[in-house]
């Protein structure tokens, strides 16, 4: 097992080494996640929405019934998997495959009403972390302890900011209208879907299409970013902190299988072993069937050797 203090930071505030419960993962550093440090319009725009659709939530067991729970359900889907998984990370973030621009869009739109930012936005925070894992420059890093990593990073844009300036990592979405378009007009197609939910279902789908949907979405996305980085298996060699976890894959359409993903970063595979649960790969198997997907991407027998344990390469 590697010494992960090493991940300590220059710059950032020491704290004495502490271990994250039931893991290798040392906490090296400390950002304030609420006081002593200046909110600014955008961090309390998001604060006040991400309250908002956990308040809803707190309503799920009062307007539950079994439509509600499977339009929140096929919503969790088609966001969640279509448009996080499936579009914003394996098409967008990584060209593991290629779509038709009609499909691509349509998908992306799908990942707009998960909430988690604009395809720009999203795609350019995911390049920014495989690039920079781990060292001073990535946004959402365990080494400040698990709730940083998990949420508390999104209510910093300063912090975002002071990490990666330019942005300059995501020319290929910046060049096309449809992404730009989106970019400016983010919040009001997240805010529109929420008032059409309300007008044709009242509150009691409101609480769930919105809410529970959100909220449920929000957390399993951002484990991949912290319990994926902090408990798990590691089974080949990427000098970071990536795990594979199989109960955060069987929530979030494969993406749990987070080590091999950092191993193959080009990948539209995640779950890599028959075993390794990958609902976004199979369904990319379909779409690669019916002539939909093109250009599918998979780790090469060479790559697996150099990537492997076995095969003697040192972690530097």
């Amino acid at each position: 097992m590697r010494n992960l203090v090493s991940f300590g930071i220059e710059g950032e505030k020491k704290i004495g080494h502490k271990k994250i419960l039931m893991s290798d993962v040392v906490v090296t550093r400390k950002r304030s996640l609420f006081r002593g440090r200046k909110w600014n319009i955008v961090d309390i725009i998001t604060a006040t929405w991400v309250v908002f659709v956990h308040f809803l939530t707190i309503f799920a067991p009062f307007t539950f019934s079994w439509g509600r729970f499977w339009a929140a359900f096929l919503g969790y889907v088609l966001c969640g998997m279509l448009g996080l998984t499936l579009s914003y990370h394996r098409n967008l973030a990584h060209h593991s495959l290629k779509l038709p621009k009609w499909l691509e869009y349509t998908f992306a739109y799908f990942g707009v009403q998960a909430a988690q930012r604009d395809p720009i936005f999203w795609v350019s925070i995911h390049r920014t972390h495989h690039q920079y894992v781990e060292s001073d420059k990535d946004p959402h890093s365990p080494t400040y302890g698990f709730w940083f990593s998990h949420i508390g990073w999104l209510f910093d844009s300063s912090y975002i900011i002071e990490k990666y300036k330019s942005r300059k990592n995501v020319e290929d979405l910046k060049s096309q209208a449809f992404y730009k378009f989106i970019r400016r007009t983010y919040l009001y197609h997240v805010l529109a879907f929420a008032v059409l939910v309300y007008a044709m279902g009242g509150f009691p789908y409101l609480v769930w299409l919105v809410g529970v949907r959100i909220t449920v979405t929000y957390h399993v996305t951002f484990l991949v970013n912290s319990a994926c980085h902090i408990w798990g298996r590691q089974v080949w060699n990427t000098a970071d902190l990536s795990k594979n976890n199989l109960w955060v894959a069987m929530v979030t359409f494969g993406e749990g299988w987070h080590n091999n993903h950092h191993a193959f970063e080009y990948s539209a595979r995640f779950g890599l072993e028959w075993w390794e649960i990958d609902f976004c790969w199979w369904f990319i198997l379909f779409l690669e069937a019916v002539g939909l997907a093109t250009n599918v991407k998979l780790p090469t027998s060479a790559h697996k050797l150099k990537k492997s344990f076995a095969s003697g390469n040192k972690i530097k």
